[in-house]
């Protein structure tokens, strides 16, 4: 039984997982849409929606808790001050993933996540 094992683990160490979310979390905010495969997206977009959600609310504690997935202070400016502006009266719901086919190397199915307008 897998009780209390709610993440994917993509066979990959803890801090290498945590490092490439951390990587995908910057190159979404920074450029609103990006290709991976489709199980990295669906595990992406839960680390993205409490991000935001946590934006939406602008105060020093909240920027201290999002500055541990994203360093960089561009990328920190732009969903403090602009993307969390988009979402302030919705209470989720922020991405939209969608299937592109399959990769060539692998077949993995590959998706684009996107950051609603």
């Amino acid at each position: 039984m897998r009780y209390g094992k709610f993440f994917r683990k993509f066979n990959i160490t803890h801090s290498h997982r945590l490092a490439m979310f951390k990587n995908m979390l910057n190159s979404i905010i920074q450029y609103e849409n990006i290709k991976t495969t489709f199980s990295k997206a669906k595990e992406l977009a839960r680390y993205l929606e409490s991000i935001i959600t946590l934006a939406k609310v602008n105060n020093l504690s909240n920027k201290r808790l999002v500055y541990r997935y994203i360093k960089n202070r561009a990328n920190l400016q732009k969903l403090f001050h602009i993307i969390a502006i988009r979402f302030l009266h919705w209470n989720g719901g922020y991405t939209r993933i969608i299937k592109c086919g399959f990769r060539k190397g692998d077949n993995s199915l590959m998706a684009y996540i996107q950051i609603l307008k």
